[in-house]
């Protein structure tokens, strides 16, 4: 697991570590982080795919500082073939994962009524009647049931595509692709295929919305208001528009995982039942706990020195940051092995920090409140059909959760 073999032409830097691709079960944190984490809070890593090696910051107060700060680029990634877990690495052109301030923040103000406290509370009713009807005929079928078959799949995929503006009849080729993009498990030329195919379908949808009369309130009115002003290009619409529709299906995966907790912790499934007011924190307190990835994100390259928790970080050099080990950060968060639904303060970086801040968290919240919500009140007495160590997760998934998670109820 660890390469000993680092070279020897800096000693004064630490070791490089290898770090797999491993298919981890259930909630289980990474042990190689855990590892990393225990050396210090700056160590370098290699990971499966790229070359070379990266910086690894896992302290919470390193990690805020680094997200934030202008001199770490997400932009000259693209111009670096940085170690990484994902064998395919094909950025779409304007994509605001890999933009920096100010096309950043012009890429993000395009969009933004779409994420606002109003613009999500649009969709509350929708999304609430949307399950509700899932849920009505899950419980018409009967038990048992496969919750991603049946709601964590079919939920944010249809809550996402509702935002976005995609009619409901091609739902399915959308969410085909995501779990396409997202996985290496079909092999790189497969992934990028399936990136195009979605570009190309957005595009086509843009350019029928700039030449009728679409929502301007959904996410690709709003693109597309955005470039018939001038104030994106047609490519960077395409790749926020990407952006924003996976990212609106990592709730299947990290719902997933809360979901996978609760109905392997009856006492924690019981509080929610009873006390409905501590519903919101527990949610909170499942974010910061639950792993959302695998390994880590996308990296920043310094642009400039830069000193961060005792190490000479060189200009051109990669920075990965760990958000998962940020949140079990025990000077921030005391006893952060333990799930506390009173935990207080929490403030955990699960949507990130800084300027890349997740821009769809409060959705994401929106639809996590719904499932916990219709889980505790709807289906009485449920729990795992199987054994908690036969429920099968995801092989090779850049993001972890449930391939499926049978349950039955009273």
């Amino acid at each position: 697991m660890w390469d000993e073999t680092a070279t020897q032409t800096a000693p004064v830097l630490p070791p490089v570590r290898h770090w797999p691709a491993l298919d981890l079960h259930g909630v289980e944190f990474d042990p190689v982080l855990d590892r990393l984490m225990q050396e210090g809070p700056v160590t370098r890593i290699k990971l499966p795919n790229g070359s070379g090696w990266a910086w690894l910051l896992t302290r919470y107060d390193d990690v805020r500082t680094v997200t934030n700060d202008p001199r770490f680029s997400r932009k000259l990634v693209v111009d670096h073939d940085v170690t990484r877990l994902a064998p395919h690495f094909i950025p779409v052109d304007g994509a605001v994962g890999f933009e920096d301030p100010p096309d950043h923040t012009r890429l993000r103000r395009a969009v933004a009524p779409a994420f606002t406290t109003r613009g999500v509370e649009r969709l509350r009713d929708r999304a609430r009647g949307m399950l509700d009807e899932l849920v009505e005929g899950v419980l018409r079928d009967g038990p048992p049931a496969d919750l991603t078959e049946r709601l964590l799949g079919p939920f944010p995929l249809a809550v996402v595509c509702e935002l976005m503006g995609v009619p409901a009849p091609d739902r399915p080729r959308m969410h085909e692709w995501t779990n396409l993009i997202l996985s290496s498990a079909q092999g790189a030329e497969r992934s990028q295929r399936a990136k195009e195919e979605m570009c190309g379908y957005f595009a086509e949808l843009m350019r029928g919305e700039r030449e009728g009369d679409g929502d301007d309130e959904t996410v690709v009115g709003l693109l597309s208001t955005a470039v018939a002003a001038g104030e994106l290009t047609p490519s960077e619409s395409v790749g926020l528009a990407l952006l924003i529709q996976i990212g609106g299906e990592a709730v299947t995966n990290n719902t997933g995982n809360m979901l996978f907790i609760l109905l392997n912790r009856p006492d924690l499934m019981d509080r929610l039942r009873e006390d409905p007011g501590v519903r919101p924190r527990a949610i909170e307190e499942l974010l910061r706990y639950i792993p959302h990835r695998s390994a880590v994100g996308l990296s920043r390259i310094a642009l400039e020195d830069v000193t961060v928790a005792g190490a000479r970080i060189r200009a051109g050099e990669a920075v990965y940051v760990s958000y998962l080990a940020a949140n079990r950060d025990p000077d921030v968060f005391p006893q952060p092995d333990r799930i506390d639904f009173d935990r207080a303060p929490n403030p955990h970086v699960a949507f990130g920090y800084g300027p890349h801040f997740c821009v769809g968290a409060m959705l994401a919240r929106l639809e996590s409140e719904l499932l916990v919500d219709a889980l505790a009140e709807r289906f009485p007495g449920i729990r795992l059909a199987v054994p908690a160590q036969e429920v099968r997760f995801r092989k090779g998934a850049l993001i972890r959760g449930p391939e499926s998670m049978p349950v039955v109820w009273s």
